[in-house]
C-alpha cells in the first residue's frame, strides 16, 4: 500500500525514478539520492563523500561553477546537496515549469563533473574552515565524538565531514574512484514531488541520467557497537554532555517504540527529562533526547548543556528516569508522544521538499514507499509494554558517555556504567 500521489517506475539498468504528485503546489522538488555515504568511505579517505558533494557544484565538462549558480537562481530557483553517513544527496526546488531544467542541471553535475585541480584546492580550504567551524561549536561537534565513542574505528562512527589530514591530500582521482565505486544506477533513487507528471519526468529523467552506468553491489562493513568515555577539558561557559546507549536501526521492530520513548522521555516542554532538569531543578537550559538510525543499528541518546557545578547533579538524574521509563509508563504521558510523533509526520507532508527526501529515503532504506497511514498506524500500536521493554533493554547496556568543556566534575564513566548494570 502506497499513498495514491505516488508512483514508482525502475529502469531496465535498476535507476528508481519516484513521484509524489501535489496538484495544489506550484513548486516541484527534486533531486539524486544515492545510497552511500561516510561509512562506505576507506579509512585512509575519510570525507572523500563529503568533498564528492561540495566538488559535484565546482563545474562540469560544460558548466562552470558560476554558470551552475546563475542558471539555477535565474529561474528563482534553489540547489543544494548533503552528505549523510548512509546516503548522499544533490536536490533542487524549482518552479514546476522549471523541473527539467533542475534535473538537466543535478544530472550533469553527477555524470560530468570537472573535479578541476584548482577549484579542488580552493574547496579544500572551505572544507578545512568548515571542519574548523564545527570544532569551535561545542554542540555541534560533540556528536561526532560520541559517534565516533559508539563506534570506534568503523566507517559508521567517523565525521562525515572528514579529518583535516586526510582532506587536505584528496585530490581528482580519489573523488573519480570513488564515484566510480559507489555511485551506479542500481543504487540511486531519482525523486521528485510537487506538481509534476509521473510519466513525463520518468522520461526526462531516462534520458538525463542515460550515461549512469552500474557500480558493483558494495556494502559498509557492519556496525559493531563498543560505547566508553570520551571528556574533553575546555574553557567554556557549559559543560556539553551526551550520555547515550546502543539503540535500534530502521528495519528493528522496535524502531517506533524507540522514537516514542524519545519523544516521551525529551522531546518537548512537557517530557520528563525537561519537566524535571530545567522547570523543577533549574540544572540546564537545553536537554534533549533522541533516537539515531541506521541500516542495521542506531544510537539513543540524551543531550543536555548545563553549569560546571550542576554537571554532577545532571547525570544521577538522566539515569535515573532512563531507568524509571523501563517501570513506569502514564497512559497520558504515551498519548502525548504519539500524538507528537503523528503531527510532526502529518506536518512534514505539507513540504514538496520532504515528501521528496521522505520518498527517496525510504525506497533507499527499505526499498519501497511507506504509506503515511502505515507510518501512523504502527505509532499508534506502540504500547506501553513495548516502549518498557525497549527502556529495559537500554538500560541494561554498556553506555556511552561524551563531555566537553569544563568537565571536572563529570563523574567518572564506571560511575555511571554501574547505574546501568544494576
Amino acid at each position: 500500500m502506497t499513498d495514491d500521489s505516488v508512483r514508482i517506475t525502475r529502469l531496465d539498468n535498476g535507476l528508481t525514478i519516484a513521484t509524489d504528485h501535489i496538484p495544489h503546489v506550484e513548486t516541484v522538488a527534486l533531486g539524486a539520492f544515492v545510497g552511500v555515504g561516510t561509512r562506505h568511505e576507506r579509512a585512509a579517505e575519510n570525507g572523500v563523500a563529503h568533498l564528492l558533494e561540495h566538488m559535484a557544484f565546482k563545474g562540469t565538462a560544460t558548466r562552470s561553477a558560476r554558470d551552475i549558480a546563475e542558471e539555477i537562481e535565474a529561474v528563482g530557483g534553489l540547489l543544494n546537496a548533503y552528505t549523510g553517513r548512509e546516503s548522499t544527496a544533490f536536490y533542487a526546488k524549482v518552479l514546476k515549469e522549471h523541473a527539467p531544467l533542475a534535473l538537466d542541471i543535478i544530472s550533469d553535475i553527477l555524470l560530468n563533473p570537472a573535479f578541476d585541480e584548482q577549484e579542488l584546492k580552493r574547496e579544500r580550504q572551505v572544507i578545512l574552515q568548515e571542519i574548523g567551524q564545527a570544532h569551535d561549536t561545542p554542540d555541534d561537534i560533540i556528536f561526532d565524538h560520541f559517534q565516533e565513542t559508539a563506534f570506534p574505528d568503523q566507517g559508521v562512527g567517523r565525521p562525515v565531514l572528514g579529518r583535516p589530514e586526510i582532506i587536505a591530500e584528496l585530490g581528482p582521482e580519489d573523488l573519480r574512484s570513488y564515484m566510480q565505486r559507489h555511485y551506479g544506477a542500481g543504487n540511486m533513487v531519482i525523486s521528485a514531488a510537487g506538481k509534476i507528471d509521473h510519466d513525463a519526468f520518468v522520461e526526462l529523467a531516462a534520458k538525463a541520467f542515460d550515461g549512469l552506468g552500474q557500480v558493483a553491489a558494495g556494502s559498509a562493513e557492519p556496525a559493531s557497537y563498543v560505547g566508553g568515555d570520551y571528556r574533553e577539558a575546555r574553557e567554556l561557559e557549559q559543560v556539553h554532555v551526551i550520555l547515550g546507549l546502543p539503540g535500534v536501526g530502521y528495519r528493528d521492530p522496535d524502531y517506533y517504540a524507540s522514537a516514542v520513548l524519545a519523544t516521551l522521555l525529551g522531546g518537548g516542554m512537557s517530557s520528563r527529562l525537561f519537566q524535571k532538569l530545567r522547570e523543577e531543578r533549574g540544572l540546564v537550559y537545553t536537554v534533549f533526547s533522541f533516537h539515531n538510525a541506521a541500516s542495521d543499528s542506531g544510537l539513543f541518546g540524551v543531550y543536555a548543556g548545563t553549569g560546571a557545578d550542576e554537571v554532577a547533579e545532571l547525570m544521577p538524574v538522566v539515569c535515573e528516569e532512563i531507568a524509571d521509563v523501563a517501570h513506569t509508563i502514564g497512559a497520558e504521558e504515551l498519548d502525548r508522544a504519539r500524538a507528537q510523533l503523528k503531527a510532526s509526520i502529518l506536518m512534514s507532508r505539507e513540504s514538496t521538499s520532504g515528501r521528496c527526501e521522505q520518498l527517496a529515503n525510504n525506497l533507499l532504506v527499505y526499498g519501497r514507499p511507506l504509506a503515511t497511514q502505515e507510518i501512523v498506524n504502527a505509532i499508534e500500536a506502540v504500547d506501553a509494554p513495548q516502549v518498557q521493554r525497549l527502556a529495559a533493554r537500554l538500560a541494561a547496556s554498556r553506555p556511552t558517555l561524551t563531555s566537553l568543556g569544563p568537565v571536572a566534575q563529570v563523574e567518572p564513566f564506571e560511575t555511571v556504567a554501574k547505574r546501568f548494570a544494576a
